[in-house]
């Protein structure tokens, strides 16, 4: 009996041993670290691998958008030998050949929030369709509530690539179909919160009524415009910080939806793990929900 326990002690510890000895290399490839956004990804990431057990993990991105940039990130990734990439792809076509050169590679790959078009593993992401949808919708009853049924509105989105952040301008957009208000053309601001500030600033100028930022950059941007311009005009923007938060107490926006990247970075590792095991992994896109926060 004492043989028996003993061998089993052994083949435990080799087990674990060999586990830690080399474990799963992950790298989590956000589009960015400026946004508060991302690092809840990291979190939800780092959370899985703990629990997990047995993964090297890691978050990695450029300092700014940028797909140049992005391309050597995940370029760089394969080079050091990991085994998944968990990636929110800043453009869904210009990292192709990098995402090619991952799979050659035997790296899996799972898409968090923004999907490239290129197969994966596993797809955890939010319907921005439907949630910029539900933006517009919030905008149209704070501009109903303020008495305001037609005006001019304002757009400040990523850019035109971004395949999140355009589709929640689709939906944004659709809100408003057969209304008596005018949509303007899209302003671009790349995230940045100076940049979407100063283009809000414009808009404001030109007597808009109400405006709707695509991303967290963007839409503290346009708050911060609202603020500083004390005008009556009503913002909506997308995603939670505390920067957000505190323009919606000080009503400059009148809400922000709120998506759940915390569940898109642990589930998205979970499943990485889950492909890397040989485990069955549904490639279907999984949404994880979105919420209203107002004040």
């Amino acid at each position: 009996m004492k043989a028996v326990r003993s061998a089993v002690l052994a083949a435990l510890f080799m087990g674990y041993g060999a586990a830690y000895a080399a474990p799963y290399k992950v790298s989590l490839i956000t589009m960015d670290q400026m946004d508060r956004y991302w690092a809840a990804v990291d979190e939800g990431a780092a959370k899985a691998a703990a629990e997990l057990g047995g993964v090297e993990y890691k978050w990695t991105a450029p300092d700014v958008k940028d797909d140049a940039k992005q391309i050597q990130f995940i370029k760089n990734e394969i080079g050091e030998g990991v085994n998944a990439i968990l990636l929110a792809a800043n453009d869904p076509d210009a990292v192709t050949s990098a995402l090619e050169e991952a799979a050659a590679a035997g790296v899996k790959l799972v898409y968090v929030d923004s999907p490239a078009n290129f197969p994966a593993a596993a797809t955890f992401t939010t319907n921005n369709e439907t949630a910029g949808a539900a933006a517009g919708r919030e905008l149209l009853k704070a501009l109903e509530k303020a008495g305001v049924t037609e005006g001019k509105i304002g757009v400040i989105n990523v850019n035109a690539a971004t395949a999140s952040t355009a589709a929640r301008e689709r939906g944004f957009r659709k809100a408003f179909e057969g209304m008596k208000y005018t949509l303007l053309e899209t302003q671009y601001g790349e995230g940045d919160v100076t940049r979407s500030a100063m283009i809000t600033t414009g808009l404001i100028a030109q007597g808009i009524v109400g405006l709707f930022g695509a991303n967290e950059g963007s839409s503290v941007g346009v708050g911060n415009a609202i603020r500083n311009a004390e005008c009556k005009v009503l913002g909506v923007g997308f995603d939670a910080s505390d920067a957000l938060m505190a323009l919606i107490q000080e009503g400059h926006l009148a809400a922000t939806m709120v998506q759940n990247p915390g569940v898109m970075g642990y589930e998205g590792m979970k499943a990485a793990v889950a492909a890397l095991q040989g485990k069955a992994v549904s490639p279907e896109p999984v949404d994880t929900g979105v919420s209203v926060l107002t004040r």
